[in-house]
């Protein structure tokens, strides 16, 4: 299809390419041998429309859901306001994620915080930022539902295959796990599991994990603690990833604890008085 001229981009007229401002002082005569020698000096680099573009399919790919499509670390403190002071060190530990993010480092977040924290609207924000001011590729997985699609791939009617839906999960630059431990543990959840992080970690790649479970040991872990209160006391991340996908997730991500009240609840309620 041809572009019509209000298409073009202007700065690159179509090339894709702009041209960068010549060095100062690279040419201390103004010969007629000028002009030959500022087009051989002459730097260019990918246009700004390219950057946008890039973004854009970034952006569709990252699967980010439509709930959380608004959520931006602009909007954060707006969203969630007069919260737990916890919060406000998880804005900034966020937002400086996302500003000295470096692949070669690999290292992640572990958002832990009870629901209705805003915990989702934390990780979403900040693949945001890296995705549309850096343009890094990122993925959103909601941990149910991944669980899911992997489940289903064992399906013959499914024309897809359990490598199919974890090669992204595996290859994205950071990929966002949210509601790590909402599915109640088996040996083939925590095999699965531990595929997925460990491949990661080998390939150090960043991984953003949030959770609703507090980063205790498993019941028993070390030989700790009666049965009688293991039975009663709440579960924790180590009793639905075990433990050594616990101690896993410890090499792999520095750790954001978020406090306080479920504002959802909070705003419903208030909607009824």
């Amino acid at each position: 299809m041809i572009k019509t001229a209000a298409e073009v981009c202007p700065l690159c007229e179509g090339t894709g390419w702009k041209t960068l401002p010549a060095n100062p002082g690279s040419h201390k005569n103004t010969n007629t041998s000028t002009n030959a020698s500022s087009n051989k000096d002459r730097r260019v680099t990918r246009c700004d429309c390219q950057l946008r573009a890039r973004a854009g399919t970034l952006l569709s790919a990252a699967r980010i859901p439509k709930r959380y499509e608004h959520c931006e670390l602009a909007s954060y403190t707006t969203d969630f306001p007069g919260a737990h002071p916890s919060l406000a060190f998880a804005y900034v530990s966020a937002a400086k994620f996302a500003q000295e993010y470096d692949p070669r480092a690999g290292t992640g977040l572990l958002v832990i915080g009870k629901i209705g924290t805003g915990k989702t609207h934390l990780a979403v924000a900040i693949i945001k930022e890296l995705i549309l001011n850096k343009g890094i590729a990122c993925l959103f997985y909601d941990y149910r539902e991944l669980l899911k699609e992997i489940q289903n791939s064992y399906n013959a009617a499914v024309q897809t295959t359990e490598l199919d839906v974890l090669r992204p999960v595996f290859e994205t630059d950071v990929l966002v796990l949210d509601e790590l431990g909402a599915v109640k543990p088996t040996e083939w959840v925590w095999d699965t599991v531990s595929l997925i992080l460990n491949t990661r970690y080998n390939n150090n790649r960043t991984t953003i994990i949030t959770t609703n479970f507090e980063d205790q040991p498993a019941a028993g872990a070390n030989g700790s603690g009666s049965a009688v209160r293991a039975a009663t006391r709440a579960e924790t991340l180590g009793d639905r990833i075990g433990e050594r996908m616990r101690s896993r997730l410890h090499e792999m991500c520095r750790v954001i604890k978020m406090e306080g009240e479920d504002f959802r609840q909070k705003f419903r309620s208030a909607s009824f008085r």
